[in-house]
């Protein structure tokens, strides 16, 4: 039977299905007598004590791994939160429940709100008020909560979804893959999968009943799929697919190390993609960060962040960086992209709405301390700042004009900053694609956000499964005006990069790199794999293959060519 989901980490893998099933606790609605209400609060926070205590010994114990710390610093702010005190309180005094009853009910509703909002990275944020649910349960009933710290060996974890204290806990060295009925690309499940690069396959729905405990199962991250009692020719074309998938893996982590080179000798940049300072994977194998993503940033706070608080993230980075560039894109919020904090207007098509620069403008003391912060931050390193969702001529001088003010002020301040500090545009606007050779004559450099250029490109929402068909980033169409966008800018002599998924994709490196691309910026996974695949390609042999792409007449055509190319150079 096969089972479809979505692929995580990537890879394939073969092992022994173990189905996990999580302590779940039965609440007795259980109503106190009057004058009771003191103790059973007094339950309450007692337990709040005691998960407040084992959640400081894990982050510390987690201090080295500060992905997972993180998760158990979510849930010690959730558990301190007030307006969940303050409820469990009402359960109690107003509604007499015992005090189980009064934490599940209070969380419950809490977990019911943030489960409806439309913004996933918010909405999966409950699985962390579930977490600090059943730990306070566990303790007010005295039941020990199941866990995955010891599993058998070669262990493919099976499941309806798994909290982020059981992905944290997690026997790594014994567990092979990972597949759940729930969860999607950022949840924390994903996050740790990516992080120990375990193949996923989550979102799988039907798993837990097309599963049985202990029998072999196939994990193919890489199509999402799973293929429960693999036997005969399929399972050993698999196996056959697994060496191929590890050798694959070994040789991005080799590549990972080396300098980007096409077979020819020609340089090409390889940068990363960041959200964040706290992670430096990747930092040691690349030669740029080619997209700062400032947004997480603020989608991680419980505020706006201050200029003093900006101003010291960026400057770690540039410090880890050690002189080498950082590209700073300015707040992106919108679209898919929520605060929590602050309520953005409700549009139809929020996509093409008041978002990133748009929002900026509407915004300008945000915009102004983000560009403060940034300015500042650029003495301690080699910083260039890139506006979003530029649309016109008339966005791109807009938001000069802002920089420009800022670097009025710190000059009247006396505060220093790098004055040879430049300015680009991210291109995913088709408008601006069309006018790149105009905005290439001011900006200093540009950078294809290749998502957002793509689904605006094909009218096709990139998120929506429904249309994905219509999502076409092969298309010829696509691959011409990539090839306007960084012509124009190459012939204004102004760097141009792309940021976007194609950057990472081995398959289409060759064909960017014969439309003139000589920068690619992507997460730390995809390094070495896009090295590796560029290390066996001149550039006369990818500017012709561009060159084909460009006059095939569909989707299909560009993916048979560069596939028919890709066995021809790995020959």
């Amino acid at each position: 039977m096969e089972i479809k989901g979505i692929g995580i980490s990537g890879g394939i893998t073969i092992g022994k299905a173990y189905k996990f099933q999580p302590l779940e606790i039965t609440v007795e609605h259980i109503c106190c007598s009057d004058g009771c209400q003191q103790e059973q609060q007094k339950r309450c926070d007692l337990a709040k004590q005691t998960a407040r205590e084992q959640l400081n010994a894990l982050t510390e114990e987690l201090k080295s791994q500060p992905d997972k710390a993180k998760i158990f610093a979510a849930h010690q702010e959730f558990l301190e939160d007030e307006e969940i005190d303050e409820m469990v309180h009402d359960f109690v005094y107003e509604e007499h429940y015992c005090a189980e009853w009064a934490v599940e009910s209070a969380y419950d509703r809490f977990i019911s709100i943030i489960s409806k909002s439309k913004n996933k990275l918010i909405a999966e944020r409950a699985a962390d008020l579930q977490d600090v649910k059943l730990r306070l349960l566990c303790i007010l009933t005295g039941k020990k909560k199941a866990d995955l710290k010891h599993l058998p060996e070669n262990s493919v974890i099976v499941a309806k979804d798994l909290l982020p204290s059981d992905t944290a806990e997690m026997d790594r060295k014994n567990v092979l893959a990972i597949i759940t009925e729930e969860g999607g690309a950022t949840s924390h499940s994903a996050i740790i999968a990516k992080s120990y690069r375990i193949p996923a396959v989550l979102g799988a729905v039907g798993a837990m009943d097309g599963v049985e405990d202990g029998e072999s199962v196939i994990v193919d991250a890489d199509k999402g799929i799973v293929i429960t009692k693999p036997e005969g020719v399929l399972l050993q074309e698999y196996r056959e697919k697994k060496i191929l998938s590890d050798r694959e893996t070994q040789i991005a982590e080799i590549w990972a190390g080396k300098p980007g080179c096409t077979a020819d000798g020609v340089h090409i940049s390889a940068g990363l993609n960041i959200g964040s300072h706290k992670n430096t994977d990747g930092y040691e194998n690349c030669d740029y960060i080619g997209l700062l993503r400032t947004e997480f940033i603020y989608m991680d706070s419980d505020h706006l962040p201050t200029e003093d608080e900006q101003f010291s993230i960026y400057k770690t980075i540039l410090e880890n960086m050690k002189g080498r560039p950082v590209t700073l894109r300015t707040l992106d919020i919108g679209g898919d992209k929520t605060l929590k904090y602050k309520e953005l207007p409700k549009e139809a098509n929020p996509f093409l709405g008041r978002r990133a620069l748009r929002l900026c403008f509407d915004e300008p003391e945000i915009f102004r301390t983000q560009l403060r912060a940034a300015y500042r931050a650029s003495a301690y390193g080699r910083l260039q700042i890139m506006f979003p969702m530029v649309g016109s001529m008339d966005d791109w001088r807009r938001a000069k004009d802002f920089a420009d003010k800022v670097r009025a002020e710190l000059d009247q301040e006396g505060i220093p900053y790098d004055k040879q500090l430049k300015l680009g545009v991210m291109i995913e606007v088709p408008a601006a694609a069309i006018i790149a050779d105009m905005l290439s004559l001011e900006a200093d450099f540009a950078s294809i956000g290749t998502n957002d250029l793509c689904q605006y490109l094909c009218a096709a929402d990139r998120l929506e499964a429904s249309v994905n068909e219509y999502y076409q980033s092969y298309s010829p169409a696509f691959v011409r005006v990539l090839g306007h966008i960084i012509k124009s800018f190459t012939n204004a002599g102004k760097e141009v990069s792309v940021c976007g998924e194609m950057a990472g994709d081995c398959k289409a490196s060759p064909l960017l790199a014969g439309l003139g691309l000589r920068k690619f910026s992507m997460s730390p996974s995809s390094l070495g794999k896009v090295k590796y695949a560029l290390s066996h390609y001149s550039i006369p042999q990818c500017e012709e293959l561009a060159q084909k792409c460009c006059n095939a007449a569909t989707q299909a055509q560009v993916k048979e060519i560069l596939a028919q190319a890709e066995l021809e150079a790995m020959a």
